[in-house]
């Protein structure tokens, strides 16, 4: 386990690494002038010349990403050209709402995909199964901004059981994590309808069933956990999805997390706030997929880790 913990930690750094260099690259070929932002159009070339130089940004993009690797090492995440507070201030003081939309997204998408994966496939080939995966198909389909909306103009504008937008109670959270669950709520209804009708034929679920053990007890104890093997490690691999799609529910239900965050910064060409951002949630898309590898061996104890 230690050599594993060790060998997984190299290849975090090395990817929060690659994840710095593409992202500091990609943002110094910007034809946007983030000094032009700060100086305002009115500016004097000298003026901007000493924004410049007093940014660092005059010189070479080696020493600038150099320079940047080195405050990175020691934690410091640079401090944000138009707002003037350190990034890590600014990004800590959205975290926690971020987190929070991924966990509800997260418990929305495993919740709904786990539920109706294991009834379509209790149900196979009939009419239950067929509207469950048109369902789940359409779930797939629906681009986030959209579907956002859509629940808005139901749940909010139309019924009044939500808020329209906003943060601080769980009344605020339901309709934004549904956004963000519901297209990986799709792609798991068809991953456990699968795997469970593959479980459901093994021997030892008919040996189950020809003890006389309850259906339900059977699917529930004995097959799903089998079938939610795929579904572990995916949800690592969703927090990517997830933090992508921040930006745009965020934006639509007025959440103040690390997307609104980003996408203001992107406006202002505020390049400190997009790098902290984009390292952050990386290493919160490593730490994720780790823990989702940590997890199986305590779901199947025949996986091992090595």
């Amino acid at each position: 386990m230690a050599l594993y913990l060790l060998r997984r930690l190299v290849q975090a750094l090395l990817i929060l690494l690659g994840v710095s260099l593409v992202t500091f690259a990609l943002l110094y070929l910007l034809p946007a002038d983030p000094v032009r932002q700060i100086a305002g159009r009115s500016a004097t070339a000298a003026t901007v010349a000493s924004i410049r130089h007093e940014l660092g940004l005059d010189l070479p993009f080696w020493r600038q990403f150099l320079v940047y690797l080195g405050k990175l090492v020691s934690g410091d995440l640079g401090r944000s050209y138009i707002q003037r507070t350190e990034v890590s201030t600014l990004i800590l003081s959205r975290l926690p709402a971020s987190l929070e939309l991924m966990a509800g997204g997260i418990v929305a998408e495993v919740v709904i995909g786990l539920s109706l994966g294991v009834l379509a496939a209790v149900r196979r080939d009939g009419p239950i199964d067929r509207g469950l995966m048109v369902l789940s198909f359409t779930g797939v389909s629906s681009p986030q901004f959209v579907l956002g909306i859509l629940l808005l103009y139901v749940f909010a504008v139309r019924l009044h059981w939500f808020p329209i937008g906003g943060y601080g109670s769980f009344a605020h959270l339901v309709l934004p994590a549904l956004t963000l669950g519901i297209l990986g709520a799709g792609w798991y209804a068809r991953m456990v309808r699968s795997n469970m009708i593959e479980v459901l034929g093994q021997d030892y679920i008919r040996t189950a069933r020809a003890k006389g053990l309850h259906r339900v007890r059977i699917v529930l104890r004995h097959a799903l956990p089998n079938a939610m093997l795929p579904v572990i490690a995916m949800i690592g691999i969703d927090i990517g999805q997830f933090l992508s799609g921040l930006v745009i529910v965020e934006t639509v239900f007025r959440w103040p997390g690390m997307g609104q965050l980003v996408w203001q910064a992107i406006e202002r060409v505020d390049i400190p706030i997009i790098m902290g951002v984009t390292i952050v949630s990386a290493l919160i898309i490593v730490l994720g997929n780790l823990l989702a590898d940590l997890t199986a061996p305590f779901i199947d104890p025949r996986i091992k880790l090595g």
